[in-house]
């Protein structure tokens, strides 16, 4: 076993591989009706139990071919192995996983025949979900934008943090480990110590107009920030205080503030915004607290594997459970724009986390950069199924050098 190895200094979400416990046997229809152990997040399924994959290969594939390239960016890194094996998947072949996928979906074949080819060349893997009976809560995020200042004053009051040099984290995994206080590590403070104490004054990168645009900054992670000369700044994720985090809206549902069937991004703006006087406290609910830094925008936003991810491709989940950078199946309802919800049924790349992402029953996907994204981001609540695609291992010496990037 490695020695851990603590640096003060912040990187990356918290994530980490786990030990290798390799994919369970394919279920019978009986077994298939009973939970799946939760030390098996992963079950392969049989040809003819795997969903129907056309409405999945329809369409577009420009932006599909872009998240498969990131991921693949991202297997060339050579800190890419630390996070192999997990699950039995080796890092070799979750790279060549993907790259396989990619040479099929530039062939230019008919949706029947990649369809026939990747049943075929590939292994699915279904997730068991919170319940063990596959279901998956899927919510959404975006990056948002708004208005600020890179100098405090007038209406620009509420500051956005780079990472300080006392935040002790894993150097491997970005996994926090407190706080280097006098020659030991303590916890960190939560969100409502580093705001009632200034502790973080010196670091700020950018100040914005409104506490709870600051705190939505927070939760998804990442922003652009329109300046006043009519420049942009990007702030990409830089780490976070360790503590767990706790959803504000679920607390004002909770408390019968707010309605569970009408829980959106707008009614939990529009609740602060007549309630500004309880703003901070609920806030403060949350004990997590996020710091930023700036990004170039070529390479903004960037997922949790340092590659930027793609609007309706990119997926989060617990990193601590399932293996990175993975082509997986999506299908679940998504709000349609305007009202309403219509059916998902789509290929994304496993390329990011989040810190409410944390079991086999939750997901993320990326909604993008416009009003657009965040309307449907705000309110993306759906279950649905995962599966994940892993060339067959007896596939894997028939593909060997032909995998293609470019």
């Amino acid at each position: 076993m490695l020695a851990l190895v603590l640096t003060p200094l912040a990187c990356s979400p918290p994530a980490g591989a786990g030990p290798p416990a390799g994919p369970a046997p394919p279920p019978s229809r009986t077994a298939a009706r009973s939970p799946t152990r939760a030390t098996a997040p992963l079950t392969r399924v049989e040809v003819d139990a795997v969903p129907d994959l056309r409405g999945a290969l329809a369409g577009e594939r420009e932006s599909l071919l872009q998240a498969l390239d990131r991921s693949l960016d991202w297997f060339a890194k050579p800190s890419s192995r630390d996070h192999f094996p997990l699950q039995g998947i080796s890092h070799a072949h979750a790279e060549a996983s993907v790259a396989v996928f990619k040479e099929l979906l530039v062939r230019g074949m008919s949706v029947t025949e990649l369809e026939r080819r990747l049943l075929e060349e590939f292994d699915f893997f279904a997730v068991g979900g919170v319940d063990g009976f596959g279901n998956v809560l899927f919510t959404g995020y975006y990056s948002p934008a708004f208005e600020g200042s890179l100098r405090p004053g007038g209406e620009y009051r509420y500051p956005l943090y780079r990472a300080p040099d006392d935040l002790v984290v894993d150097e491997r995994t970005g996994a926090v480990a407190g706080q280097w206080v006098g020659g030991e590590i303590r916890p960190y403070p939560t969100r409502a110590e580093i705001e009632r104490s200034g502790m973080l004054a010196g670091l700020e990168l950018v100040w914005l107009r409104d506490s709870f645009e600051a705190y939505l900054m927070h939760v998804q992670g990442s922003g652009a920030v329109r300046l006043p000369d009519g420049t942009t700044l990007y702030l990409g994720y830089a780490g976070n205080n360790g503590h767990e985090y706790v959803s504000v809206a679920r607390e004002l549902v909770a408390e019968g503030r707010l309605r569970e069937d009408e829980l959106s991004l707008d009614e939990v703006r529009a609740f602060f915004d007549a309630h500004s006087e309880e703003t901070e406290a609920y806030l403060q609910r949350n004990p997590r607290y996020v710091f930023f830094r700036t990004e170039e925008p070529g390479r903004w936003p960037l997922g949790s594997l340092g590659v930027p991810v793609t609007p309706l491709r990119s997926l989060a989940t617990d990193k601590q459970l399932f293996p990175r950078g993975g082509v997986v199946l999506v299908m679940t309802e998504t709000p349609a724009s305007g009202a309403g919800k219509r059916r998902l049924e789509r290929f994304m790349l496993d390329q990011d986390a989040g810190g409410a992402i944390t079991t086999a029953g939750r997901a993320d996907i990326y909604f993008g950069y416009s009003d657009e994204a965040e309307d449907l981001a705000g309110r993306q609540y759906a279950e649905g199924r995962l599966y994940y695609l892993f060339l067959k291992p007896d596939r894997l010496g028939a593909w060997e050098g032909r995998s293609v990037r470019d």
